[in-house]
């Protein structure tokens, strides 16, 4: 393996900091070329190299300008062609949110992480990063009466542990709560407020935003969490997402939302309680609950695509 990890920083060395052509290097090194390309880029996926941008100061677009101003957040705007499909606008999205993540995460981080269709994305991104003492949260729970949800969330949380030898704390509580007083009575167990606990204790968090409807569909609304009265129950009460399942109207409010008793995770108060904030969006379709994040003051940094950021906009004048 170490002589494998030589090769790759070799062909690493040669390719960004000398800038030297594959053919070259494939010559200098006595390899073919489809083995100089092999290298690079599992020099990439294992973190042999670590590409970072730094935003120059003024260099922001007119774009996350407006974003900043408007919301007071820190935006990173992707930019594609209107026709890239959503699964391509996620996954580029995904890929610059990964890049983001990436920088943020630090020795002794505790990183709170919401489990979603987006941050299952991001998670195939992830490149691995030398840090020390990195601790992983799990901000809301995932099971339903159709399944534990431990498989789903195991899967994202073990990636994000992987990249950033972290150790993972799960939350092992429903997604939503039957009653409201269920939830009340387990938030008093000592296993589940010391998790919850944890959770505010976060310097970072990383969440995707939830639509009811539109687009690629959220796992939230696709996936069992909700029955026919409850979705009837969205509809009455203006609904259009949510971040770490708790429920958004389109101005930003949540704190009459019936259906919020019952959720698990938590509400944009207890977030802003973390210090550094970051969402990630992608597709139009999520545009209506991605205004309904930012007027909810959750995130202080967001990754969106031009054309979500420029709906969003929209709606929100």
């Amino acid at each position: 393996m170490a002589e494998r990890e030589d090769d790759l920083y070799r062909t690493a060395l040669l390719y960004y900091v000398q800038g030297e052509s594959m053919d070259a290097i494939a010559h200098q090194l006595g390899v073919s070329r489809s083995t100089v390309s092999r290298h690079i880029k599992l020099a990439r996926d294992t973190g042999v190299v670590r590409i970072t941008l730094t935003h120059p100061r003024g260099a922001h677009s007119a774009l996350e300008d407006i974003l900043q101003r408007r919301f007071g957040v820190n935006a990173h705007v992707v930019t594609m062609k209107d026709a890239v499909s959503d699964v391509g606008r996620l996954d580029r999205v995904a890929r610059v949110a990964a890049s983001v993540l990436g920088e943020a995460v630090q020795d002794g981080t505790m990183l709170g992480i919401a489990w979603g269709t987006t941050i299952a994305a991001v998670t195939a991104h992830l490149q691995s990063k030398p840090v020390n003492g990195v601790t992983l949260v799990q901000l809301n729970g995932a099971a339903n009466d159709r399944t534990t949800g431990i498989d789903y969330v195991s899967n994202i949380m073990s990636r994000f542990a992987q990249a950033y030898d972290a150790e993972s704390l799960l939350f092992p509580v429903p997604a939503f709560f039957d009653y409201a007083e269920t939830r009340e009575a387990l938030w008093r167990e000592r296993s589940i407020a010391r998790v919850r606990e944890m959770q505010l204790q976060c310097g970072l968090a990383v969440f995707g935003v939830g639509s009811v409807a539109g687009g690629l569909p959220s796992h939230v609304y696709s996936s069992g969490y909700l029955d026919d009265e409850a979705r009837a129950e969205l509809s009455r009460d203006h609904v259009v997402g949510d971040v770490c399942t708790v429920l958004l109207r389109q101005d930003g409010s949540w704190a009459d939302i019936a259906l919020n008793t019952r959720a698990s995770g938590p509400t944009p108060l207890q977030l802003r309680r973390i210090p550094r904030r970051l969402g990630v969006v992608a597709g139009v379709g999520k545009a209506r609950a991605l205004v309904a994040a930012l007027r909810a003051q959750v995130m202080t940094d967001l990754v969106v695509d031009e054309k979500t950021a420029r709906v969003a906009l929209d709606l929100s004048q």
